[in-house]
Formats: structure tokens, C-alpha cells, sequence
């Protein structure tokens, strides 16, 4: 399997996601410069944490403008599966492959630390090794990771079960004291309608194997490998 990684200037989590595929996952990782324009060969893409572009004027608003993008969209568009972690999913936001914003924390402060999210819906592709409702422990790394919508689009997210991961505490209830930037509904990952495309704040690629004491990272990226698989074993 063949996983697209897109790295831009600024991207600093690229070859944590390619340790990921590669030596935790046995996948082929390919690390994808933003200036290519071919992403032929690829089962899916990720676009890794980091700044791109130094964050300057908006996180993920230069990066949009790569010419890499257009493929990424054309990807999505196709059905193939997208992945924006932190940055990624600001970038996702500002290309409009997922709908809605990013804010400032709510602190005005960078965060990084190990929170709680839960699992809203596990019937997406990156969900499927999930149970509804299971609680993971992931770290966040970000100072705009405060999901902000319009009503209008929020109750849209929520009705087509486009949330995929709220933040809570450690028993799952997500309660504003465990919404650690502001996030519109406590949200920390969304879907895109098609359910092909997802974004999250939090970093599964920092909690993915044994030696970091913690694995709930990897369900996301088994979940997406599982349904890559499936996808090509579906009746043409």
C-alpha cells in the first residue's frame, strides 16, 4: 500500500506519520513535496502537523495555494482518503475540503499536552478499529485549534454524523473543562460529507506504538489502512 505524505515548508510531524506507515504499519510511505503536482500511485495522503509557511497571515492559507493542492482536491473529489492532523486539518479547512474555521486557543496559548477524545462516530473509514463512544488519549500540539462554525453548518455537522471525535474527559463526558482551545461543541475531528476526507487536531502518529506507552494513535491509521483494503477488494 502506497500512503502520500504531503510535506510543505514549515512541516515538522512528515516523518513521524512516514515512521508510522512504514515501521509501525509495514505500508510503503512516500514523502510528497508540495511543489509536485502528481500524486499518481497513492492509496491515500496525509498532510502532517507543523506550520506550513510559518503560519503566517492564517494556519493552512498559504499552504492551500501549493501546487500539490489541486491534486489533493482532485484525490478527494475521486473518493480517495485525505488525513490532515493539526495543521493538515487547518489546511484542509482553508482549501475547503471540510467546512468551518480555525480560531486562536481560547487562552491565546500554546497548548501541548495529552488529552481525551471520543469517539462520536465509528462508522467513517479512519474509525472502523473504534467503538462508538470509546475514549482515546491523544496529545495535541497547536495554538489555533478552535473549531469555529456558523449554526447553520454545525447543525449540519451534527446531523449527518460528520463530528468524528469530541474532546472529553478520561470517562468520556465532554464537558467544558476537558475542551482544552474552545472548539464550537467540543469538536476535535470532522468528516467530510462523503466521509472520504478527515481532520483532527490531536497527533495519532505521537501515540502509535509500544515504546511510547501509549497505542490509541494507531487505531486511526489501522481503521484507514483496513478500509483502504476493503475498498479494493469491493466488485469493480
Amino acid at each position: 500500500m502506497n500512503i502520500g505524505i504531503i510535506v510543505f515548508p514549515g512541516s515538522n510531524c512528515d516523518r513521524d506519520c512516514a515512521h508510522v506507515i512504514s515501521e509501525v504499519m509495514g505500508q510503503k510511505a512516500h514523502l510528497i513535496w508540495h511543489q509536485d503536482t502528481s500524486l499518481k500511485g497513492m492509496d491515500a495522503l496525509i498532510l502532517p502537523g507543523g506550520f506550513s509557511y510559518g503560519d503566517y497571515l492564517r494556519t493552512g492559507s498559504i499552504a492551500r495555494f501549493s501546487p500539490i493542492m489541486e491534486a489533493v482536491i482532485d484525490f478527494a473529489g475521486r473518493g480517495g482518503l485525505v488525513l490532515g492532523i493539526c495543521n493538515g486539518f487547518q489546511i484542509l479547512l482553508e482549501a475547503g475540503l471540510l467546512s468551518g474555521a480555525m480560531l486562536r486557543n481560547k487562552n491565546l496559548s500554546f497548548i501541548c499536552e495529552d488529552i481525551y477524545v471520543r469517539v462520536v462516530n465509528s462508522d467513517t473509514p479512519f474509525t472502523t478499529q473504534c467503538q462508538s463512544g470509546q475514549v482515546l488519549k491523544l496529545p495535541i500540539a497547536h495554538a489555533d485549534g478552535n473549531y469555529y462554525t456558523d449554526p447553520l453548518t454545525l447543525s449540519t455537522l451534527q446531523a449527518n454524523a460528520q463530528i468524528v471525535f469530541r474532546y472529553c474527559d478520561k470517562n468520556g463526558n465532554p464537558i467544558i473543562s476537558s475542551n482544552p482551545n474552545g472548539s464550537i461543541d467540543n469538536i476535535a475531528g470532522i468528516r467530510n460529507a462523503q466521509g472520504n476526507v478527515l481532520g483532527l487536531m490531536p497527533h495519532p502518529e505521537r501515540c502509535a506504538e509500544v515504546i511510547l506507552s501509549n497505542q490509541d494513535g494507531r487505531l486511526i491509521f489501522e481503521s484507514m489502512l483496513s478500509s483502504i483494503i476493503g475498498k479494493t477488494l469491493l466488485p469493480v
